[in-house]
């Protein structure tokens, strides 16, 4: 299997975003992204968006010159800790090249990052029931966030407007 390579996007590249937009529609195509394809109005605003974005980081992998996974993170703040952290918001590899590896080396390279900006932690969220991707963050040593037992673990919510 030739290797994965992992690249930190550059938006002002057209090559970048074409990778980017079409990426993130098959994600949003996949069951358990969101099961339909992004609108015209959100591959047309996707770059745009993310590029105003302030805290934006994207991390493309590569196989033998075709973009064939991403990692849309951004940038947050940890108030107990004084420190940044990542939000990985979406992690996705397409599905003829699953099972390769360009997940587990597309966290590498995120938590590589994490800590040259010295950032406290990782953060995620994942479908209940997307086990493959569970294994892959769990062997990455992803867990329920557990801050202090009394408490219980932590929970994803939304509110969607």
């Amino acid at each position: 299997m030739p290797p994965v390579e992992i690249v930190e996007a550059d938006l002002s590249l057209t090559e970048h975003q074409h990778a980017v937009v079409e990426l993130i529609d098959a994600y949003a195509i996949d069951p358990m992204g969101n099961g339909k394809p992004l609108s015209a109005e959100a591959r047309r605003n996707l770059i745009p968006g993310l590029q105003k974005h302030p805290t934006t980081l994207l991390f493309l992998a590569y196989q033998e010159g075709k973009a064939m996974g991403i990692a849309v993170c951004f940038l947050g703040f940890s108030t107990f800790t004084a420190r940044p952290l990542i939000n990985i918001h979406d992690l996705a590899v397409l599905p003829a090249y699953r099972g390769h590896g360009a997940g587990r080396r597309l966290l590498q390279e995120i938590e590589r990052k994490a800590r040259d900006l010295g950032c406290c932690k990782l953060t995620l969220e994942v479908q209940e029931n997307n086990h493959r991707a569970r294994k892959v963050y769990a062997a990455a040593g992803f867990a329920q966030a557990v801050y202090k037992e009394a408490a219980g673990g932590s929970l994803f919510l939304a509110k969607m407007l």
